[in-house]
């Protein structure tokens, strides 16, 4: 169950919580909690090629990484995935140099600069507003 809850909360780029496990599907074994999430992990590894890391120790926030060489040749999705990685590291960048805030305004205009416009289909990102307010903002 641990497994198929990890792979869930992944798909939807959600950040995986401690509390979340115990609450939704370890319950009242919370005294197994480390054997569990350590099986689950094999689990994960071995099927998947993927490792549970915790990327938080106060919060207990864990993600899934792909433990599996890429393929030779560029293929769509991991280009398209890489981008929004990118973009990503540019935004977070940005926000770092600024003293670790910025208003919203300040970060579109930043955007408009690099051509990426919100409220416009990019032929990368698509819908970057979205992306940057949804996606990135719930990935946290």
């Amino acid at each position: 169950e641990l497994v198929q809850f990890l792979l869930v909360k992944d798909q939807k780029k959600i950040p995986i919580k401690r509390a979340d496990m115990l609450k939704n599907v370890i319950r009242g074994h919370r005294g197994a909690y480390t054997e569990v999430v350590n099986q689950a992990g094999r689990t994960l590894q071995e099927v998947f090629g993927l490792q549970l890391v915790e990327i938080d120790p106060k919060r207990h926030s864990y993600i899934l990484v792909s433990n599996l060489r890429c393929a030779e040749g560029n293929h769509p999705c991991r280009s398209k995935e890489k981008a929004k990685i990118g973009l990503l590291t540019v935004i977070l960048s940005f926000i770092f140099m600024k003293g670790n805030s910025v208003k919203d305004t300040a970060l579109w205009e930043f955007l408009r600069r690099l051509r990426v416009h919100p409220g416009e289909q990019h032929e990368i990102f698509g819908d970057v507003q979205k992306l940057v307010t949804e996606e990135f903002v719930r990935q946290k």
